[in-house]
């Protein structure tokens, strides 16, 4: 009983500090761009107002419209579930496998691309139209990256594969080096962020996630904002921990759990700096330019794939 519950309190905190990471997103980007920064509680705030505003629903939007905000949360916190955060051997681990997560990701886009065309809109469509490109280049990369590490863990069970990299110990592994580069360059694309998308502006000509939640508001906006948040926190813990899980607890007492805690702390907050620096470097791209990103990153992830079988396999 106590391992599932602590399951349920692993996955409420990778709901609870999403939005907190998105605040230390923006203030350590604004500090580095010399503007005045938010609070790190602004998210929360944000939320908390729109939960509180009245939803204001289009005459012809059907069922589809009205139950994606519920859809698209509730496959973003199942995916959380199934990322280890602070621990790994917790009873969701049987079912943390990389093919469930890219499954119920491509739910929540499915169902968001729908919601975009239902009113009718033509920044609904166009938004759909671009995300669905989009999500078609990145989910092999996404996949392929994770297979270079499933390869080597002989096993796609996230939980599996963080405690056989764990257990490894420092190994230099230039096919991890490629896998990681190309799932990087996939979650900057996958969560809209610069270069691919910029969650900044709401410029009609480069909208692509805005485009689709254009005609959504109050609760319903605010858990489509909220799975964004968790699900830019579930690519950076997945860079964290799968790649460098090195603190996260493999035993579940309490010291383990508290340093497990720290870790992935330390690890979300570089992270986050380095995805500030990134798009502080970098420029948005042309749209058309995203599928030679994209496919500069399956390419990463394809070397990766083959660096293992070549180098480590001796095949």
């Amino acid at each position: 009983m106590i391992h599932w519950l602590l399951a349920l309190a692993q996955t409420l905190l990778f709901i609870a500090m999403a939005p907190f990471l998105l605040g230390w997103i923006k203030r350590v980007k604004c500090h580095m761009q010399n503007r005045a920064a938010p609070s790190l509680w602004q998210p929360y705030r944000d939320l908390g107002k729109l939960f509180r505003k009245h939803v204001v629903l289009a005459e012809q939007a059907s069922w589809i419209f009205r139950s994606t905000p519920y859809i698209v949360f509730g496959a973003t916190v199942v995916c959380a579930a199934l990322v280890p955060l602070v621990a790994v051997d917790l009873p969701t681990a049987a079912i943390a496998d990389v093919i469930v997560l890219v499954a119920f990701f491509s739910l929540a886009r499915f169902f968001t691309a729908l919601a975009g065309m239902d009113i009718g809109t033509a920044f609904g469509g166009m938004g759909s139209s671009r995300d669905m490109m989009i999500g078609a280049l990145a989910e092999p990369v996404l996949l392929m990256a994770v297979f270079t590490l499933a390869m080597t863990a002989s096993t796609t069970n996230l939980s599996e594969a963080t405690t056989y990299t764990l257990n490894s110990g420092l190994v230099l592994r230039p096919s991890f080096i490629f896998a990681m580069l190309g799932l990087m360059m996939v979650a900057v694309a996958e969560t809209g962020r610069v270069p691919v998308d910029n969650p900044a502006t709401h410029l009609e000509l480069t909208m692509v996630h805005e485009a689709m939640i254009l005609e959504y508001s109050g609760r319903h906006l605010a858990l489509i904002e909220w799975a964004g948040q968790i699900k830019l926190m579930i690519y950076m813990v997945l860079i964290a921990n799968v790649f460098f899980p090195w603190g996260i607890a493999t035993e579940l007492e309490a010291k383990d759990l508290a340093t497990g805690l720290v870790a992935i702390a330390a690890k979300l907050v570089l992270l986050g700096v380095l995805l500030v620096t990134w798009e502080t470097i970098m420029a948005k791209m042309r749209l058309f330019r995203v599928p030679q990103y994209l496919g500069f990153a399956f390419l990463l992830s394809l070397l990766g794939m083959l660096t293992h079988v070549v180098l480590e396999t001796g095949g």
